[in-house]
């Protein structure tokens, strides 16, 4: 398979930027090739909802800027509806970990979270900062408005934090799949409530 078809799959599941670097040794090739891909990807994109965009040395698959109307007008719809299950289960692992990378959201829940990431992002329940350990990757936190809405000044007062906190920190450890752990904690008429004053 051809490098630019590589790249373009693992930016759209990866659906967070990437450095060129970071590209390189993913795939263990020079940077030139990776710019060259690049180039072809740019090319193919140009008249396409999808669209490929470049911001200093990272690199992201986004939609068009002609659609940002048609895609406005179904963030207010998708801010009226309730939380899915799989935007609970995600927001619940990011409320208990106060901190996560999607890789372990990912490994967590066993699927990939990136658009459920967004979903919470536009909703204002989630907040993507640079990991101060590693500033190549994303962590996500609970945004002050969430906390807000759940009227706590913290995580730690969730119930049982420490051990759905430590449950989650040995799933990752571990391979185990105790996302579940954390979705009982967060009660789900509790965040739809927090979401309605959210929108």
């Amino acid at each position: 398979m051809d490098l630019e078809k590589k790249i373009e799959a693992l930016l759209f599941w990866k659906g967070e930027p990437l450095k060129r670097k970071k590209l390189a040794e993913i795939f263990n090739v020079k940077n030139e090739e990776i710019s060259e891909a690049l180039e072809k990807l740019k090319k193919v994109h140009q008249e396409r909802g999808v669209v490929f965009l470049e911001k200093d040395d990272e690199v992201i698959l986004g939609t068009a800027p002609e659609l940002s109307d048609f895609f406005e007008k179904l963030q207010k719809e998708e801010l009226n509806k309730d939380l899915s299950k799989a935007s609970l289960e995600t927001l619940s692992i990011i409320l208990y970990k106060n901190g996560v990378s999607k890789a372990d959201i990912d490994y967590i829940r066993g699927v990939n979270s990136g658009f459920t990431l967004r979903a919470l992002s536009v909703r204002g329940l989630i907040e993507r900062i640079t990991d101060q350990k590693d500033n190549r990757r994303y962590i996500y936190k609970p945004s002050f408005e969430l906390l807000s809405f759940m009227g706590i000044k913290s995580v730690e007062e969730l119930p049982d934090y420490r051990e759905v906190s430590d449950s989650l920190t040995a799933g990752i450890k571990n391979g185990e799949d105790l996302s579940a752990d954390a979705e009982v904690e967060v009660e789900r008429g509790e965040i739809k409530n927090e979401n309605e004053n959210a929108s």
